[in-house]
């Protein structure tokens, strides 16, 4: 077999047809467990192989590092070459190419520095100095999102031309949010840094004001293709769009049933829609699933369906059958709790293993019981909390150090002059930026110039200066995982946590090792350090590899992208999914989110699938009563176990319909209610003046007081 035959060779149909479909606009809709990756990666080495294309004319987008690194290593393997491909990279990952080449042309240079959430929370805490005001004036969050907001569109590039129309703006600002606002772009252009927002928007911005860097780009990217389309917001399909128009192939992927970032600006109308915003594009679906049971894909199928922004399909396959799925209804939070780990332990003795196990629930705080339980049990486990792995003290601490030596920017100096502890403390900082202010500098020149003054007697700035210097001369010799050592070691900053003894810390920094020297393997190329630090910055916890031999705790949102033999889906409740303060702000799409939050739990299982709830108080207070999803799932599509009172299950019904009084309702004498301990009972008295319903309960023998506050559901009487 040549090598084409080998790239199209175990292709289903519509896989085939995804992979020669290279002219013009094309959308696959993909769903779960499909192959998209397996179709998407033979698709740009049919690109390559089969057309002649070059890498270097090919960009492919991806959504997270970790997609991208897998996908160029697949490509690589397909094509049997190890020459750069760079243009496989995230939405950011790409505008930082375009702004490193055309970055001056909106007064930066091309060595800008990138922060992150605590980089910006670093220059809030030096404004808020500045400006003598605290968080009680304005929080850092609400700060943050007011800068958001005002970034929504990039109209304020143009203000940050120079220093004199950012003063200007400052001074007219009555706002103190809108002051902070200008103070910080004046910061940011200051420290020649760009914020995640700031990266999409001067690229746009430059795209469409300057028509030869346009004519440029599009001339390189004779083909474009999108993975996880129906992720992409506004500004991101925009990007795609622009740049599609010179050769005219744009190809895209995904699954609008998979939509669940639409709270932070994801369109899966730009995926739906795609046909009638491209009137020529051809539309393919992939509905074979190659991950899960039949049984598992009629829940999910029976689930979604209710969805009306979505492309109509029903997922199917020719795995073997498996067992029905089943629901577990508890009697509380306790039994339910219990009768995961009775699973957990059953299937263990079946043969299976920890780690093919995973525990997925709506919100973090719902893994409480389940941690006690399985301590108790003495159960391995661990949770995979969503946080950044980048954002950890140490390895931005780490990162830093890095960046001290590629730009020295005032942020990184700051994190590092002091740590480990040098005795450079407030004043001898403060002393540091009169100097840069008044003549300037940067603050790590102005450290340098005045090293020897007198404020700094009794510590050793010589150390720090010769230490950073002394690394930068090396960057050329060195490969950056060399580098990152010697500045570990040569600083103090290993001895500092083995001295600590902290060890979940020297963990961090010898996982953040690992991973870069696997990161410059993987790469086939040799790395300069200031490339590195840009792809550095864009890394997440999600990149990351497994934790042995464990049971896994995560959010359904942490789970997208993952699959695992066994999927326990815990605390299906209504309130809790479909989220009840989701659907209080943002109605009819949180609930279709919501729903396709529990069709990507669903769809993450390949052998078994497990959905559980009990009766009990909600978090903040109210009633739990089975989520309306679960009633969504077809007759005799998961065996039921536990005993379900019929009221609570006609409680979701009439919550589903609308018929029910949403929680919060003003009750009534005579009104039934339901209260999550005491049961059924009926409201005899309403005093408002101290807020306070009197309720007879069936099961009580006295009136019982309920504050109005408190979430009770209720029928009519």
């Amino acid at each position: 077999m040549d090598a084409i035959g080998e790239l199209l060779g175990g292709l289903n149909d519509a896989q085939l047809l995804a992979v020669r479909a290279t002219e013009g606009y094309v959308r696959v809709v993909a769903g779960a467990g499909s192959g998209k990756t397996r179709a998407l990666t033979r698709r740009y080495a049919y690109l390559v192989e089969g057309l002649g294309i070059s890498p270097s004319n090919i960009l492919c987008v991806t959504f997270t590092n970790k997609a991208a690194n897998e996908m160029r290593n697949r490509v690589r393997s397909l094509i049997g070459t190890d020459e750069p491909i760079s243009l496989v990279c995230t939405y950011h990952g790409f505008c930082v190419k375009v702004l490193r080449e055309d970055i001056n042309k909106l007064y930066y240079p091309r060595g800008f520095a990138i922060m992150d959430e605590q980089d910006q929370r670093m220059l809030l805490r030096e404004i808020y100095a500045e400006m003598g005001i605290t968080a009680k004036n304005l929080t850092f969050k609400n700060c943050l999102d007011f800068i958001a907001a005002k970034k929504d569109n990039h109209s304020y590039i143009d203000r940050m031309e120079s220093f004199e129309s950012l003063d200007g703006h400052i001074s007219r600002s009555s706002d103190l949010a809108e002051k902070i606002f200008y103070c910080y772009l004046k910061k940011q252009k200051k420290n020649f840094a760009l914020d995640f927002d700031d990266l999409i928007n001067f690229a746009l911005h430059i795209l469409e004001n300057h028509p030869d860097v346009l004519a440029r780009w599009r001339d390189r990217l004779h083909y474009i293709q999108v993975d996880e389309f129906q992720d992409s917001d506004a500004k991101q399909f925009r990007l795609v769009s622009l740049l599609s128009k010179g050769h005219g192939n744009l190809f895209v992927v995904g699954d609008p049933d998979q939509t669940i970032y639409e709270w932070r600006g994801a369109r899966p109308e730009f995926i739906v829609d795609f046909q009638r915003i491209f009137p020529n594009a051809k539309s393919i679906v992939m509905d074979r699933n190659y991950r899960s049971t039949p049984e598992i894909l009629d829940v999910g199928n029976s689930i979604i369906k209710n969805n009306k922004m979505r492309v109509d399909k029903d997922m199917h396959t020719k795995n073997a059958p498996g067992p029905t799925a089943v629901h577990f209804h508890g009697m509380n939070e306790d039994e339910e709790t219990k009768w995961v780990i009775g699973r957990i332990r059953h299937l263990v003795e079946q043969g299976a293993s920890l780690d093919e196990m995973a525990i997925l629930y709506r919100a973090n705080y719902l893994s409480r019981a389940l941690e006690q339980a399985l301590i108790r049990e003495k159960i391995d486990y661990v949770v995979y909390s969503g946080v950044k792995f980048f954002e950890r003290r140490e390895i931005k601490d780490i990162m830093a150090y890095l960046r001290m030596l590629s730009g020295a920017d005032d942020i990184s100096f700051l994190r590092t002059v002091n740590f480990p502890p040098r005795g450079i403390g407030k004043k001898k900082i403060d002393f540091i930026r009169e100097k840069a202010a008044a003549e300037g500098i940067s603050l790590y020149d102005a450290f340098s110039k005045y090293s020897g003054n007198a404020v700094f007697h009794g510590c050793e700035p010589d150390e720090y200066i010769n230490l950073i210097e002394g690394m930068k001369s090396q960057k050329g010799r060195l490969r950056v995982s060399e580098i990152a050592s010697a500045l570990l070691n040569k600083s103090g900053f290993m001895e500092f946590y083995r001295r600590d003894g902290d060890n979940a810390r020297l963990d961090n920094i010898s996982e953040f090792m690992t991973y870069l020297i696997n990161y410059e393997q993987a790469a086939g190329e040799d790395v300069s350090l200031d490339e590195y630090l840009q792809d550095l910055s864009l890394y997440t916890d999600a990149d990351l590899g497994d934790e042995g031999d464990r049971v896994k705790l995560m959010t359904i949102h942490v789970a997208k992208g993952l699959e695992f033999p066994y999927v326990f889906l815990y605390g299906m409740s209504e309130d809790i999914i479909p989220n009840a303060r989701a659907l209080q702000e943002r109605k009819l799409k949180a609930l279709e989110e919501e729903r396709r939050l529990a069709y990507v739990a669903v769809t993450r299982a390949r052998k078994a699938l497990f959905l559980t709830e009990s009766e009990g108080a909600l978090n903040g207070g109210g009633f739990k009563y089975p989520s309306r999803f679960l009633l969504e799932i077809g007759e005799g599509m998961v065996a039921r176990e536990g005993k379900i009172n019929p009221e609570l299950l006609e409680m979701t019904r009439e919550r589903a319909s609308g018929t029910a009084a949403p929680s919060g309702e003003t009750f009534s004498v005579g009104d039934i209610v339901l209260h999550p301990v005491w049961n059924q009972g009926e409201v005899v008295g309403v005093d408002d003046e101290k807020g306070e319903y009197s309720v007879k309960f069936d099961e009580m023998t006295d009136i019982r007081h309920i504050r109005m506050k408190y979430r009770l559901m209720v029928r009519k009487a």
